[in-house]
């Protein structure tokens, strides 16, 4: 189902944990194995319907309590109560950007979380360098632009989440990067040429790691499937978790996980890479690098 997030910062609701929105998925499977209807697990709680829901869609934390009282309704013996009721402990710890929320939406903190627990990551931009591989300044001179009312320490602030995230390149347990840019993104001078050229050697460094790839289409590629918002692809590990597209907007996000969406954004970015080879792409770097010096 796809569902919109907007709003800003500071406020409402955490975003789910991915682990949250595992143990939600593993809480329906259960309730559905054991042929309970949304009603009578929400009779076991005396709450409605809605909420049952909510729980297994993770919109709302996992209490202890709501767990092992589901699990009773739906037959689960002690040890499988007690082994789930300890990660739904764990799943409502919050992530590590919580420290970040006055300056984090709360619809891109859902993003933060899938980006922190995804296996694989396809990004188009047709704009700026995605945030993962973006450099100090080029970050700044980006959110600067983005948030012209922010004081100092905040502007600071948004800058340390963002190259906090990147540290996820550096895991033992990396996922694996698939960047598709646009030419475009190499000319928007964001910062000076100083700061465009250090953030074109940066592509440059991060394109020869074994799980990174960055792909630039030249404008000479012409009009393509792809020439349309910026979107990520997440594809995570754990079986109960469906592929998810992410696509945003100015001030809200959409999060996709209907099957014809996900394939619709993956073979857009399929396509788009063979617009362009590794080799092509390294050498427009180098050339935009030269022009930059």
């Amino acid at each position: 189902m796809s569902e919109t997030r907007s709003g800003t910062g500071g406020s409402g609701a955490s975003a789910p944990t991915v682990l949250r929105m595992i143990l939600g998925r593993r809480l329906q499977e259960r309730r559905q194995d054991a042929n309970v209807s949304l009603d009578t697990a929400a009779k076991a709680l005396r709450v409605t319907s809605l909420t049952i829901r909510r729980l297994e869609k993770a919109e709302v934390a996992l209490k202890p309590l709501y767990v092992e009282k589901l699990l009773e309704t739906y037959g689960a013996d002690r040890q499988e109560i007690d082994e789930f009721v300890g990660m739904a402990d764990k799943a409502n710890e919050p992530g590590w950007w919580h420290p970040y929320r006055d300056v984090l939406p709360n619809w891109f903190s859902a993003y933060v979380s899938l980006e922190s627990g995804a296996k694989t990551l396809r990004t188009y931009e047709p704009q700026y360098v995605t945030g993962l591989l973006q450099t100090h300044d080029y970050a700044k001179a980006i959110l600067r632009g983005g948030f012209p009312n922010d004081s100092e320490e905040d502007l600071d602030r948004r800058i340390n989440l963002r190259l906090r995230r990147q540290s996820l390149l550096e895991r033992p347990d990396a996922p694996t990067l698939w960047v598709v840019l646009e030419e475009a993104v190499l000319h928007r001078v964001v910062g000076g040429p100083e700061v465009m050229r250090a953030q074109i050697e940066r592509l440059l460094e991060v394109s020869e790691l074994e799980h990174v790839s960055v792909d630039v289409v030249p404008f000479a590629a012409g009009a393509h499937t792809g020439a349309c918002a910026p979107f990520t692809y997440f594809r995570f590990e754990e079986p109960e978790l469906p592929d998810i597209v992410y696509s945003e907007i100015l001030s809200a996000a959409v999060y996709l996980d209907q099957r014809s969406d996900v394939v619709t954004h993956l073979e857009a970015h399929n396509r788009m890479s063979l617009l362009t080879s590794s080799a092509e792409s390294r050498a427009l770097l180098n050339q935009m690098r030269k022009e930059y010096s």
